[in-house]
């Protein structure tokens, strides 16, 4: 997700105690607009059908997984980001990420965007991590999941190098696992991409595939990498559209451990803000992340 964090690993760490904090303590005893304090959401329907990938992989051991059974989140595994960041998450994003958007249903993880008044923002939305939980150097990742739709949608399954607190953003490298933009015909195409630090620069290289019918937020996808110490190759149901060669010394990010994150984000500069035709709520529904490594 291309986000630009302009805070230092000090200010970093200061956000994530107070978000943490704050969503233990008073964000709950805050009640936004339209909304019931504390309640997350229920019988979201979920599609039926879709791709679905293997358990196992010739060569490969699974390593990790999450089903999102239970009714709550796993804390071994994720922790929430709260409040708006620096900057709108340095994208100048509209919403205000809250634990009570995420939710585990029927197998599933959801992720919900509502518009609401709360702190401030006229959106609510979740963004989990696994940072100091669970991060992982190399393999291949499979995730399972059906985005929201509508103009200003953001929806992200992504990674950042799990030195980001100490050496910030671009330089801890950032892989972009998925992303889709919302509105204006966009919502059949994913796109894959890389950050990393060039020099004292933000360097990037995306690729992108539209699917042949369609769109993201009609059925489950599989969104997939492959990583190992030389590339990084993208896959949408098992369909390889784009590839890195992470073998130049400059790009000596990716040859470290990574965790991840998955949030839906409103408005930024790239999707553009909803508009008049964005309904809400939104969803972007997940049903299991694997990660395996190789033999």
């Amino acid at each position: 997700m291309k986000t630009i964090f302009n805070y230092t690993s000090q200010t970093f760490s200061a956000f994530f105690l107070i978000g943490v904090l704050f969503s233990c303590d008073s964000e709950t005893a805050d009640n936004p607009t339209g909304s019931n304090p504390g309640n997350n959401v229920s019988e979201v329907p979920i599609p039926d059908g879709g791709a679905t990938s293997p358990t196992s992989y010739p060569g490969m051991t699974l390593v990790w997984e999450d089903d999102f059974e239970g009714n709550s989140l796993d804390a071994a595994n994720w922790s929430h980001e709260i409040g708006t960041g620096n900057n709108g998450w340095g994208n100048n994003e509209l919403q205000y990420y809250r634990s009570q958007n995420t939710s585990v249903e029927r197998g599933h993880l959801i992720i919900t965007a509502k518009k609401e008044s709360f702190q401030g923002s006229e959106y609510t939305s979740s963004r989990i991590i696994s940072m100091n939980k669970q991060q992982f150097r190399y393999g291949r990742v499979d995730i399972r999941a059906v985005n929201p739709r509508g103009q200003g949608l953001w929806p992200a399954l992504w990674m950042l190098g799990s030195n980001f607190p100490e050496v910030g953003w671009p330089r801890c490298g950032e892989i972009d696992i998925m992303e889709m933009v919302g509105g204006q015909g966009r919502e059949n195409t994913v796109h894959g991409t890389v950050h990393w630090d060039n020099n004292g620069s933000r360097a990037e290289f995306g690729g992108s595939y539209k699917i042949p019918s369609g769109t993201l937020a009609d059925k489950f996808h599989v969104y997939s990498i492959e990583w190992t110490s030389n590339n990084i190759s993208w896959f949408i149901d098992d369909v390889k559209y784009h590839e890195i060669d992470t073998t130049p010394a400059e790009l000596d990010e990716f040859r470290r451990n990574f965790f991840f994150i998955m949030n839906v984000a409103v408005g930024g500069n790239w999707p553009g803000s909803p508009d008049n035709s964005t309904t809400f709520p939104q969803h972007m529904i997940v049903d299991y992340i694997r990660v395996f490594q190789f033999d």
